[in-house]
């Protein structure tokens, strides 16, 4: 994560999306117009990675300390030091992937201060949020172990910005060379005989800022230097994440897709190159907050209309810088081999006074946030096979809050529990005609939708409806499906900026949707107005 990034300046406030029926006024007395799909079972689309599910977790903050480690002495319930209620919660949304350390913080996280006796590593301060002191009891042991505890799988960000190629090239064989091996005996020294599987290796974060200040000639030179000593010493190849794009820096990504992601960057006769990428993916990082300004984010709690507009005509953005992301790596990869991985996304609003660094209350506005962005990577498939919500616990958009021994789920958490049925599913086409959703300077498509079908053949839309007050009446025909019933559940809330609060009952708990009528291939429901409802159709 980065302390600051450019301005959106040049792509405005608003969300320029075609619609089928324009929509004048935000205080139309009209009845609310109807938003038609038209769902193309017949036409399947790619895989739904389940890794577009993923999270991101950096040493800031609550969201190590506290947020998952409290440490084996602790009176909160833990299983080897790590918080028994934040794992389960994890769990239940089936949370696929992982990025540790960071963040900003990788690039001065020495992974040797993290393993051995707890009482003898070293007593570091976390430079890049705030000079705090970290004590690296959570190092490499306590994050595999933490990911065994989940299910979930490693996204390992090395150290480029102030680390070395052997520095990254040691923690690779620290955690992956066999048992026999003296690496792997320096691991079962620590606690784990076994060497660990590592499928995701990010090569420096942000290297255009605090990884580095690098151009992207000098970052594309630095990433094949250490993509070609970066390995798994057992297991398959890792799949190497190159630093991608500033938000709309499309340069960076011509540059990265021109000189760094095959082998050599001009054809080669030799026999030993290999005609596979050089990169498994690409990243992109893109953050939500209201309006166009990384200095006056917006509040968090209390805001108005105009905040809840800003905030999600900022947030459609994704699917533009996406799209045209995709299309500079179209060119130089038309067998989309490389995804596009946005590993750091999310909502991030000014904290309240008096909170720790980055942390933000939950409010309905991050579900809205959540459900839209999802459909969007949803949509983008094809491409998108990676993305990381920024970051998990106790900092800015999380899916889990503590406070000492309490934990909440947020909204943000019940949406991907909603979504988590699209996690490798096949994605499927769908048609969108809505009216927009007019807000001041602010226009969008008032509804935003994905869908997928399931290994059993179950269809699922997730339909959001991003008006602060309409309802959407919604009609569906399901084309290449005989679906026999249909059902709805739906998350919204009393007012746009209703938040979940410790010691009070969750008022975001989805409840089911009636009026769903399914005939001749045609769905019928109205989804509330500041809404995500999934759909299941058998």
């Amino acid at each position: 994560m980065r302390a600051g990034l450019r301005s959106l300046i040049a792509l405005g406030v608003a969300a320029m999306a075609t619609s089928a029926i324009a929509q004048t006024s935000t205080q139309a007395a009209t009845q609310p117009a109807p938003t038609t799909l038209l769902v193309h079972a017949d036409r399947p689309g790619p895989r739904i990675a389940p890794e577009i599910y993923g999270q991101f977790v950096e040493h800031l903050g609550r969201g190590v300390y506290e947020g998952i480690w409290v440490g084996e002495d602790s009176a909160i319930p833990n299983t080897r030091g790590i918080r028994r209620d934040v794992v389960a919660a994890l769990k239940q949304v089936k949370v696929p992937v992982i990025r540790w350390p960071g963040g900003c913080f990788a690039d001065s996280y020495h992974w040797r201060n993290g393993i051995g006796p707890a009482a003898k590593r070293a007593q570091e301060i976390n430079a890049s949020w705030g000079g705090k002191p970290d004590t690296n009891a959570f190092g490499t042991h306590e994050f595999m172990d933490f990911l065994g505890q989940i299910g979930a799988s490693p996204f390992v960000s090395v150290n480029v910005g102030s680390g070395s190629v052997q520095e990254a090239d040691d923690w690779m064989r620290y955690m992956t060379a066999p048992a026999d091996s003296d690496p792997g005996r320096a691991r079962a020294a620590n606690g784990h005989a076994a060497p660990w599987a590592v499928p995701f290796v990010g090569v420096g974060n942000e290297t255009w800022g605090c990884g580095g200040n690098m151009t992207a000639d000098t970052y594309a030179a630095s990433f094949r230097h250490y993509a070609a000593f970066l390995r798994s010493y057992s297991g398959p190849r890792a799949n190497l994440v190159a630093v991608g794009a500033d938000t709309d820096d499309y340069a960076w990504t011509e540059t990265m897709m021109a000189k760094a992601m095959k082998w050599r960057p001009d054809p080669s006769p030799l026999a030993l190159v290999s005609d596979a990428p050089l990169m498994w993916g690409l990243s992109l990082h893109f953050y939500t907050f209201a309006g166009n300004d990384w200095h006056d984010k917006g509040r968090n709690v209390g805001f108005d209309r105009t905040g809840w507009a800003k905030a999600l005509g900022r947030a459609t953005l994704t699917d533009e810088l996406i799209a045209r992301h995709s299309a500079i790596m179209d060119r130089y990869d038309p067998d989309k081999k490389v995804a596009l991985a946005v590993d750091e996304w999310g909502a991030w609003f000014a904290s309240e006074k008096g909170a720790s660094a980055l942390y933000l209350e939950s409010t309905l506005r991050d579900a809205v946030i959540a459900g839209l962005s999802l459909n969007i990577f949803n949509r983008h498939a094809d491409r998108v096979r990676m993305a990381n919500l920024a970051q998990m616990v106790n900092v800015i958009q999380s899916l889990v809050l503590t406070r000492g021994a309490e934990m909440v789920v947020t909204p943000t958490w019940h949406v991907f529990d909603l979504y988590k049925v699209h996690q490798g599913a096949t994605q499927i086409p769908v048609d969108v005609g809505t009216p927009d959703y007019v807000e001041g300077a602010s226009r969008m498509p008032q509804v935003s939708v994905s869908a997928s079908r399931d290994a059993g053949g179950v269809l699922h839309l997730s339909i959001v409806n991003l008006h602060p007050d309409q309802p959407a009446p919604v009609t569906a025909i399901l084309a290449g499906t005989t679906g026999r019933t249909a059902t709805a559940e739906t998350l919204t809330a009393g007012r746009i900026d209703t938040r979940i609060e410790f010691g009070k009952a969750d008022p975001f708990v989805p409840v089911r949707l009636d009026d769903v009528r399914l005939a001749d291939r045609q769905l019928s429901l109205t989804v509330p107005a500041r809404s995500v409802t999934m759909v299941t159709v058998r």
